[in-house]
């Protein structure tokens, strides 16, 4: 079966999809009858370009590289807004992979509300509106009778949700926590080897893992919003960024550092979701975790998660939390899920 694919915003997970699809695409379609064909970009520094007929993933990846830009492709229509290539285009899947909003969820919201209003399923990386407007966008899709995925927005290419929601649906989960920002632990893991917060960040910042404005990440933002996907998608709650206990990792020293390390025990930046008496709550907080506990040892950039349920006991799942072809590839798996439900 055919999917037609638009995909709006064409960064580093945009370009990893279209790398899968160039490299897998035959095989994708030979293993699972599922054949993705991109007709539409858009993407606010790089251009639009749409073709109906399809887009050669190889052409795509080569003029990007080459000029920075999608507009000089060969193709019937060029300059369209985010809005007409997702009405005009005649995809089936809009992939939106703008850059994320937590305050407000634009303009990945707007994106998302036309493309299921007209009838087409989305899959999205963006964590603003899933984290922001979740509640409205399900209802919204499941009166269309279209799907959202939204793997990608907590552990990248990690299939933690699909986890969470699929495989442990019947275990009784009533907590999920664990490091999900890979750049805090990446500054953790080096403060634990003696460096200075400040040396460890810049370092992050140098290797592309922090941004150049780190707060998002270093005062617990960015983690707050995966607790709240976690908690409303894996948990039916209906919590806001406001109703996440949050503290990021700026106040720790390498007295702190030390300290722990003095008693076997290690800080991780532990974003938590708990469900008791019917009520969930969530939380990012440094936390001191002795060094027996699975959690403790992920060190880098590398994210985890464990799942406690009631039939399996603890679960705990690590991988990368981010990366061009991992949150590529977390596109990928929501698109086979779509597949999966509707390709019938």
């Amino acid at each position: 079966m055919q999917y037609k694919l638009a995909i709006i915003g064409f960064g580093n997970v945009g370009q990893g999809l279209v790398q899968i699809l160039r490299d897998k695409g035959t095989e994708l379609s030979k293993q699972f009858g599922a054949d993705f064909r991109i007709v539409a970009i858009c993407d606010l520094l790089k251009g639009s370009v749409c073709n109906p007929s399809g887009l050669d993933p190889a052409t795509l990846l080569d003029v990007v590289a080459a000029t920075g830009k999608i507009e000089t492709m060969s193709a019937p229509h060029h300059g369209w807004d985010a809005l007409r290539t997702i009405a005009e285009s005649g995809a089936d899947v809009v992939v939106e992979l703008s850059y994320t909003d937590l305050k407000t969820g634009e303009p990945a919201l707007t994106h998302l509300r036309a493309a299921l209003n007209a009838g087409k399923h989305v899959v999205t990386t963006n964590k603003g509106p899933i984290a922001l407007h979740y509640a409205e966008l399900k209802k919204l899709a499941d009166a269309k009778g279209m799907e959202i995925g939204a793997e990608g927005t907590v552990m990248s290419g990690t299939p933690s949700m699909r986890l969470g929601l699929e495989l442990l649906a019947a275990a009784g989960v009533s907590r999920v926590q664990g490091i999900i920002n890979g750049t805090t632990n990446y500054i953790l893991t080096q403060m634990e080897s003696g460096m200075t917060y400040a040396d460890a960040l810049n370092e992050a910042q140098a290797k592309g893992y922090a941004e150049a404005d780190p707060t998002g990440d270093v005062e617990g933002y960015d983690a707050a919003g995966k607790a709240v996907i976690l908690a409303n998608l894996l948990m039916g709650a209906t919590l806001t960024m406001n109703d996440v206990d949050r503290t990021g990792i700026t106040g720790l020293t390498l007295q702190d550092i030390e300290s722990a390390k003095a008693k076997d025990e290690r800080w991780k930046l532990i974003g938590k979701v708990e469900k008791s008496g019917g009520k969930v709550s969530a939380s990012v907080k440094p936390t001191r975790l002795p060094v027996t506990h699975p959690l403790a040892s992920v060190g880098g950039a590398t994210n985890a998660l464990t799942f406690t349920t009631d039939l399996l006991g603890d679960v705990t799942l690590i991988g990368p939390g981010a990366g061009r072809l991992e949150t590529g590839y977390a596109v990928l798996g929501d698109l086979l899920a779509i597949h999966r439900r509707f390709g019938k």
